[in-house]
This record gives structure tokens, sequence and C-alpha cells, in this order.
């Protein structure tokens, strides 16, 4: 089986996520998308300290309906940082007959020689980088110096075929320009967030008074 992976602090998850994993998984051929909301992300705090608990159901709420996404926990039963390495390796374990696709936006590949272990990742896992219509770059240019002679482009195919068998696969998806702070903003100040978010993302938060102002209607 065939498994996108999308991690990210989901808060809240909306449309432009659930937009990624589709496009990710029609040009990928996936089977499913599993999303995995980080605990401790390393590299920025959860704005409004919404838990992960929060972040999850969320998460679950949004794809109740579809029978080909899931949301995973596992990295909220981790101690420490949210790391994609260590999440990919324990799926590996977990799932050893499954071939995995971590999926990424363009700006965090950029930055990928940041991450922990980042060369490991290109050992594990295809890589799917959603970029916005517009990008006339390649992605072999991205890469960090480490590793950029294990790769070679396919441009026919807008992949970088490594050496370990595992390519990074370009997805130019369909722009759906959805800004998580300005979801939060809307959310603050009791505006109309409807385009953005999925109707029982929307409950939840509402029920929940996540992301409320005090004296807000």
């Amino acid at each position: 089986m065939r498994i996108g992976i999308l991690g990210g602090t989901f808060n809240p998850i909306h449309y432009g996520h659930l937009h990624i994993a589709a496009e990710v998984r029609k040009v990928c051929n996936l089977d499913q998308v599993w999303f995995v909301p980080a605990a401790q992300p390393p590299h920025k705090t959860v704005a409004d300290a919404v838990s992960f608990a929060d972040r999850t159901a969320m998460v679950n709420a949004a794809i109740a309906e579809q029978p080909d996404y899931r949301c995973l926990d596992l990295e909220g039963l981790r101690d420490g940082p949210s790391y994609s390495v260590q999440t990919i390796e324990e799926l590996r374990r977990r799932y050893p007959e499954y071939e995995f696709t971590f999926i990424m936006g363009l700006d965090s590949f950029a930055e990928i020689g940041l991450w922990k272990s980042y060369a490991r990742l290109f050992d594990l896992c295809h890589i799917a980088v959603a970029a916005r219509p517009g990008f006339d770059g390649d992605l072999q240019g991205l890469l960090p110096v480490a590793v950029a002679d294990l790769f070679c482009y396919d441009a026919d195919a807008l992949k970088l075929c490594g050496r370990s068998g595992f390519s990074v696969q370009l997805v130019r998806q369909t722009d759906v320009d959805i800004s998580s702070t300005d979801v939060r903003h809307k959310l603050a100040t009791g505006r109309p967030v409807e385009d953005q978010l999925p109707p029982a993302v929307i409950d939840y938060a509402t029920r929940h008074q996540l992301y409320r102002e005090p004296g807000s209607e």
C-alpha cells in the first residue's frame, strides 16, 4: 500500500491542507493519506497554545467522511520535539510492507537542510513537494549540498530520482491561498470562515471556544 504522510501543527486544519492531500494523492497515485499532527514542533511554537488533543480532534473531524484519510496521534505519544525523521522511522517499523511518501510544502523543502537528520529522511521514503502554480524552478537546486550528488533530475516526470530508490516529486497544486494565521484571527474576532474551514472544524472550535478573544461575539 502506498501511503502519504502529511504532518503539521494543523492549528486549525483547513481546506488548504485537505487540497494538498488530495492533489498529492492523485499525482503520486497514493492509496491513502495519513495526517500526523505535531505535538511539539521543533522550529516554532503552537500559536494560541491550542492543545495537541484539540488539534488532533479537529483533524479527525475534518476527515471523518474521507475513508482514505487517517489521523495518527503517534507524535503525541513521544517525549520531546516532533521530528519527522523519527515519525517515518516509527512508521517503517510498524508497517514494513507499506511504501511511504512524506508530503511537504516548497518553503519547507527549501529549508530541509536545517531539519534533524534530514539526510536520513531521503533514505526512508519518497518525498512529495507541493508548490504553488507559477513555480518554474527545479528541485535539484534546492537540495542540500551534502545530498545533491545522490540525485538526478527527471524533467519529464518533474522528480528527482535518488540512488536509494526513493524519489522527490514536485506537485504543482492548484492555488488555495489560506493562511492559518488569518483563520485564527477570524475565529478570534467572530468573523466568517466557512470558505476556509470544514463545517465540522468550525463546530469543534466554536463548541470548545478555541481562538476566541474575550468579549468577541
